[in-house]
């Protein structure tokens, strides 16, 4: 099983990092298989029920104030969580970025001659790639959530943020299993489930380190909050010697008692859970235990630095903007090209990853704004985008020349009525020139791949009106 885990995340690495016109062509050929909008449709039916016995608005406010606050007052509130931490046993160290951060965690592995590390769902781990820097250190990864697992044997990367295999069916796993445990295939998910458990018993008490990702960092006591449901999290955090949190910067809260609205909205629009099976608070380190978090900036600074980008920070990491995603829905979470994938990637994307890298994902999406009605901590995604399409053209986003020319043709057909009569009477020639060729509706690309194109009008309503005059 060791040599399966790793040639899946070897594989799982090469399609890391795709540049902006490689994103742009994942969206041309969408590929999203249908099992994926079914389940989204089912995951997003159960979260709607669940919101109907709670004052959810009211929750949704508290917890966008809540943070607000925290994201306002990062610097003051980090630094106490460091010393409540630290008091409570445990040591904090800083990354300023993604390559700091996996440097801290190879070397705390190297101070506890560590040989494989068991890890709870962490999406920072997907995106300082740690696990190929472990590997390529000399020590093996192995993945407990189940999801994670999964795609780990399958070579893929995690496609949502919530549900990492959620694109496969289970005979998929079921296959997976098949080929790369060498068990007899099955589609049972309870089977799946037991072949999973099973072979991750043993690693637990094999392993020299457990990392886990921090959904909540109280400052006011130093409590770190973990949130999962097949407690697999719980395992990776105290079987192992010693234990690595990996935090995003904002993860932090204020107060213990700003917790409680987290766990209501964070169930709800995750999973559709009054609450998760378990929640895991961690009070400092275990008599005989060596505690470390490493806490993260990797451009998350840049967020806060700029006002119309600094609420992304605010999000919990449920999901629930991919779920409503009608871009997301039928591309899939590989379209991306990166760690997160939807409305939120679309929006941080750019900044944590460079406008080279992720300038075409604002422009991936209809600006329908289903994400920032379903946000449960009301991120105004939509208008993130629409700023974030301004900042790519302005650093110079592929075909942005075009786009510009385009523009100005179209301000300057529509400066008067004159200049818009003859533009559509132009308009309509070539149409009827490239319909007769073949070049419409094949010039407008992906665009009409999955439309029907109409024909345009000989004449145009208002010059058939006026001549009815």
């Amino acid at each position: 099983m060791a040599r399966d885990i790793s040639n899946a995340n070897r594989r799982s690495n090469d399609s890391e990092g795709l540049i902006a016109h490689d994103v742009a062509r994942a969206f041309q050929r969408p590929d999203a298989p249908q099992v994926l909008t079914q389940t989204l449709e089912h995951s997003v039916d159960n979260a709607h029920r669940a919101r109907e016995q709670i004052e959810w608005q009211a929750l949704r406010s508290a917890a966008h104030d809540i943070k607000a606050y925290a994201i306002e007052n990062l610097d003051s509130l980090l630094v106490e969580f460091e010393r409540q931490f630290a008091a409570r046993g445990g040591t904090v160290v800083w990354a300023q970025t993604a390559g700091e951060g996996v440097a801290q965690l190879l070397e705390i592995c190297r101070r506890h001659d560590v040989r494989s590390v068991v890890k709870g769902k962490s999406m920072l781990s997907e995106e300082l790639a740690v696990n190929e820097h472990l590997e390529s250190a000399g020590i093996e990864p192995v993945e407990t959530d189940l999801g994670e697992f999964i795609v780990q044997l399958a070579g893929q990367r995690p496609s949502h943020i919530v549900g990492p295999a959620l694109h496969l069916s289970r005979q998929d796993v079921g296959t997976i299993f098949q080929r790369r445990l060498g068990t007899e295939y099955t589609d049972d998910p309870e089977q799946l489930m037991t072949l999973a458990r099973v072979r991750l018993r043993k690693r637990y008490l094999e392993a020299g380190l457990g990392l886990t990702g921090v959904n909540f960092a109280v400052a006011e006591t130093g409590t770190i909050a973990v949130i999962e449901n097949e407690g697999n999290g719980g395992l990776s955090s105290s079987v192992p010697p010693v234990h690595v949190f990996l935090m995003g910067i904002e993860k932090i809260i204020p107060r213990l008692a700003d917790l409680p609205v987290f766990l209501q909205v964070l169930a709800r629009s995750a999973t559709g859970q009054k609450i998760e099976v378990y929640t895991h608070h961690f009070l400092g380190a275990e008599p005989g235990k060596t505690v470390y978090c490493i806490i993260v900036d990797a451009n998350r600074t840049k967020l806060l630095a700029d006002p119309q980008t600094r609420e992304s920070l605010y999000c919990i990491r449920c999901g629930a903007c991919l779920n409503v995603c009608p871009v997301y829905r039928r591309a899939g979470g590989f379209a991306y090209g990166g760690t997160y994938g939807g409305p939120i990637g679309a929006a941080i994307a750019p900044t944590l990853s460079g406008m080279d890298r992720a300038g075409e994902l604002p422009f991936v999406s209809t600006l329908c704004g289903a994400c920032r009605d379903e946000c449960p901590v009301k991120i105004d995604l939509p208008h993130q985008l629409v700023y974030l399409r301004h900042q790519a053209i302005l650093a110079g986003r592929p075909n942005s020349r075009a786009l510009e020319t385009g523009i100005a043709m179209w301000a300057r057909a529509m400066q008067t009525l004159s200049s818009y009569r003859r533009s559509v009477s132009w308009l309509r020639r070539a149409a009827a020139v490239g319909r007769a060729i073949g070049w419409y509706p094949g010039v407008l690309g992906a665009w009409a791949k999955f439309r029907t194109v109409p024909p345009v009008a000989r004449v145009s309503f208002k010059e058939w009106w006026e001549r009815r005059s």
